[in-house]
């Protein structure tokens, strides 16, 4: 399989993941939203399930649509990232390229879904929370732990299950999902996923999103709105699970 198919299905699958998962929690914290204050069960089985539409799109690559579980499967000691994809480090390039760019357009498609839902929300923490990860207590070291761990459980789990055919093939990783979410998402909204949150907050940064302002006035983000991406914040979802895939990659080497 070429590397051109490799990046095609995993842009296609992580947009669609994206676009399911940001599209999940904009229709539970946006304004006037038909699922507005659905709770936190109905944004974890929404992500659960853009998972699962993403593995299946994305079956010619291995379906990772994440660099975490790139790297786990690279740390675990494998021939292949996929069936005729050879581990090297241009594969591992082409892999991460489609991963974040697929973040990114499908961040920019739920946008597109929910846009008078944007224009009518005045508190721009929650228009960011759409895109990307916060934490409930601001403490980096604290939330890094999070998602090391987080992430860890993921990637172990979803190698385990490459070990263990179980025939429920993406729904048993849609329901992984589902699991850490309900279980350790609280701290940090559960990124475990690098280009999940760094994408779609470059996407957050860069479009034109409104801001209602204290006349009630619809504005375009400007100097004015004040609208902030969190780059403080923005290494923790991405260094976290960069180590927790890691070091569950070599986990997975010594246990399996």
């Amino acid at each position: 399989m070429g590397l051109g198919t490799v990046f095609l299905s995993e842009l296609l699958g992580t947009g669609i993941l994206l676009l399911l998962g940001a599209g999940v929690v904009a229709n539970v914290l946006l304004a006037k939203s038909k699922g507005f204050d659905g709770g936190w069960l109905l944004i974890n089985f929404g992500w659960g399930l853009g998972v699962f539409a993403g593995v299946y799109i994305a079956y010619k690559s291995g379906a990772h649509l994440n660099p975490a579980v790139t790297i786990g499967i690279l740390t675990s000691g494998a021939d292949e990232f996929a069936p005729g994809v050879p581990v090297s480090v241009t594969s591992t390039l082409v892999y991460f390229a489609g991963e974040f760019l697929g973040a990114f357009l499908g961040a920019v498609l739920a946008w597109l879904a929910y846009k008078p839902h944007f224009d009518e929300t005045p508190d721009e923490g929650l228009k960011l929370a759409v895109f990307s990860t916060g934490p409930a207590i601001r403490s980096y070291t604290w939330n890094l732990v999070c998602e090391v761990i987080g992430t860890f459980v993921l990637v172990f789990v979803v190698l385990a299950l490459g070990k263990t055919p179980t025939q429920l093939g993406p729904l048993a990783v849609a329901m992984l999902v589902v699991g850490i979410g309900a279980s350790l998402g609280g701290p940090t909204g559960y990124a475990i996923n690098p280009a999940r949150d760094l994408g779609p907050r470059i996407a957050h940064a860069l479009l034109p999103l409104s801001y209602r302002g204290t006349d009630g006035e619809a504005t375009t983000t400007g100097v004015a709105a004040k609208k902030d991406s969190d780059w403080g914040y923005s290494w923790v979802p991405v260094v976290g699970p960069i180590i927790g895939g890691a070091l569950a990659g070599v986990a997975a080497s010594l246990a399996f």
